[in-house]
């Protein structure tokens, strides 16, 4: 539980270096006294805010995955009708990539969802987050569907994880690569063939699937 009220720019140092911590060290071994110390803080003042660590981990994923959201500004399943479907998930896709260089720490909280320690099932922020990607996803694949840019031989429900399977493996391995896409062409290259993958298990037919 987060009790209390910093002001914006301290909450933001101290959810900074908590994401820090959590995605080097991993969830069990990441100290709050560690962070107590680098954020310059008392104790006392921590836990008057932060009452756990799992308070913590929960504040520092709601944070990021909520500036994050903001500064992509996703579409709406609606907005991807028609011809330009793969090209605008792949501008998308680009634009989180582009704002995760940008701000180290939206990828470092990106990285937690994928610790082997993390508490991601009991953590309220963590299944907010999941399930917004999947409602999100399956109003994409509807659309898609309806305007011919994907296929419709599989059902919905086994089509939903599969998307949901292969975007979660495609993010947790441009998270581990970050580093090799510093610039904006590479992150482009990376951003089609990210997409790429998808589109290959999504396509209608093959003559619509990416050549290699």
């Amino acid at each position: 539980m987060v009790t209390g009220v910093l002001a914006p720019e301290r909450l933001e140092e101290i959810l900074r270096t908590a994401a820090r911590e959590f995605a080097t060290a991993g969830y069990e071994r990441a100290s709050l006294n560690r962070i107590i110390r680098t954020c310059g803080m008392s104790k006392s003042s921590f836990y008057h805010y932060f009452d756990s660590k799992a308070a913590l981990f929960d504040a520092v994923l709601r944070a990021a995955m909520g500036g994050l959201a903001r500064e992509v500004a996703p579409p709406s399943p609606a907005e991807l009708s028609g011809p330009g479907f793969w090209d605008e998930l792949t501008r998308t896709v680009e634009r989180v990539l582009e704002v995760a260089a940008r701000e180290d720490w939206y990828a470092d909280a990106g990285r937690l969802f994928y610790l082997p320690d993390a508490p991601v099932e009991h953590s309220p922020a963590a299944r907010e987050t999941v399930g917004a990607m999947r409602a999100w996803l399956v109003g994409v694949l509807e659309v898609g569907r309806s305007c011919g840019a994907v296929r419709t031989d599989l059902p919905v429900a086994l089509q939903a994880t599969l998307a949901t399977d292969v975007v979660q493996s495609l993010d947790r391995w441009s998270l581990a690569h970050s580093q090799e896409y510093p610039d904006a062409e590479a992150r482009a290259t990376i951003g089609r063939i990210l997409t790429d993958v998808l589109r290959r298990v999504l396509a209608t037919t093959v003559e619509d699937q990416p050549t290699a």
